[in-house]
């Protein structure tokens, strides 16, 4: 399972920066505190995640914040490509 999780992220990793996503980890704390989501900075698109996420935790965070692209032109495995139905 843990493998899974962990080949699936690399997955959601490698589909953000071919959307053109940036993906970073950041220790979020004080009024940022939380797990994280997608933003756009300086008109970038980035899914900023707090770094102490758990796989799974970083795995849903990332797949609800790429769920709004439009991913069809790229190829993702199936189990992926659930993660990113509405």
């Amino acid at each position: 399972m843990a493998g899974d999780v962990q080949k699936q992220l690399g997955e959601l990793e490698q589909l953000a920066s071919n959307l053109g996503v940036r993906v970073c980890y950041e220790a979020m704390t004080g009024l940022s505190q939380g797990s994280g989501g997608l933003c756009k900075v300086r008109g970038e698109w980035r899914v900023i995640m707090d770094k102490r996420l758990k796989p799974v935790e970083r795995l849903e965070v990332l797949a609800n914040s790429l769920k709004g692209f439009d991913t069809e032109a790229h190829f993702v495995s199936p189990q992926v490509r659930a993660l990113l139905e509405p």
